[in-house]
């Protein structure tokens, strides 16, 4: 037997998906910020002297992504400690009484409905997704970092790329509701989209076509991407004024 909470699916699924959404912002934006302010600078300059546009562009990318991997990594860990230290407090906070009692209960119930979701299957689908998910926005972010000259200049590139990311946000608390629902589904397999829905549908069981789809999906579109963009930043790093 198993017990299962709705409600506990669904926090767990919102949670990794507003994770993956802030992470995507912040570590994108980054990269973005860093291309702008070597090509303001025109350190940029002195850089391809030495080494290929392209693979100055992919380092960025993979050591900003590095960065967020270790803060998600400290937090996980940190989690699954203060969930861990919990319950050994309740164990040997010593009597037996009613308040102790219920506390014990509380505490064992959250473990079986934990034990009822695949939490390993969670913890890599989301660090595939996220990694997927972070490149292909992260392309984008230093094409448009590349290719203007000022911050201003960027807000009329973000908006389309915000947009997006909000509407997968949308598109995720939406799917909390019916995770088996048509716009649930196609947004899974939209590479935009994927990275958030997804997180939100795994922890309710999604099939193993699904994933595998959805992920050949995402990389493909994410290498393919980081090509178009690495062209795009070749000729942008260089580039000034008019």
């Amino acid at each position: 037997e198993t017990q299962t909470s709705s409600e506990m699916v669904m926090v767990i699924g919102m949670a990794m998906t507003l994770i993956i959404y802030m992470f995507l912002m912040l570590y994108g934006g980054q990269v973005m910020s860093s291309v702008m302010q070597e090509k303001t600078n025109r350190i940029v300059e002195v850089m391809v002297s030495s080494v290929k546009p392209f693979e100055l562009m992919i380092g960025k990318i993979t050591s900003i992504g590095l960065v967020g991997l270790t803060q998600l990594g400290i937090w996980i860990l940190f989690i699954i400690g203060i969930f861990l230290s919990a319950g050994a407090i309740f164990s040997f906070s010593g009597g037996m009484d009613t308040a102790n009692i219920e506390k014990m209960g509380a505490m064992q119930e959250i473990q079986n409905m934990l034990g009822s979701i695949n939490l390993t299957q969670l913890l890599i689908c989301f660090v595939l997704f996220f990694i997927g998910g972070y490149i292909l926005y992260a392309s984008l972010f230093a094409a448009i970092g590349s290719a203007v000259d000022n911050e201003s200049d960027t807000q009329q590139f973000m908006v389309p790329i915000t947009f997006i990311i909000i509407f997968a946000l949308y598109a995720g608390i939406f799917s909390a509701e019916n995770p088996d629902g048509p716009l649930a589904m196609w947004c899974s397999m939209i590479p935009f989209t994927s990275p958030i829905v997804m997180m939100v549908r795994i922890p309710f069981g999604v099939s193993t076509w699904e994933l595998i789809v959805s992920m050949i999906i995402l990389y493909g579109s994410a290498i393919g991407l980081a090509w178009v963009a690495g062209r795009i930043y070749r000729v942008g790093i260089l580039m000034y004024g008019k």
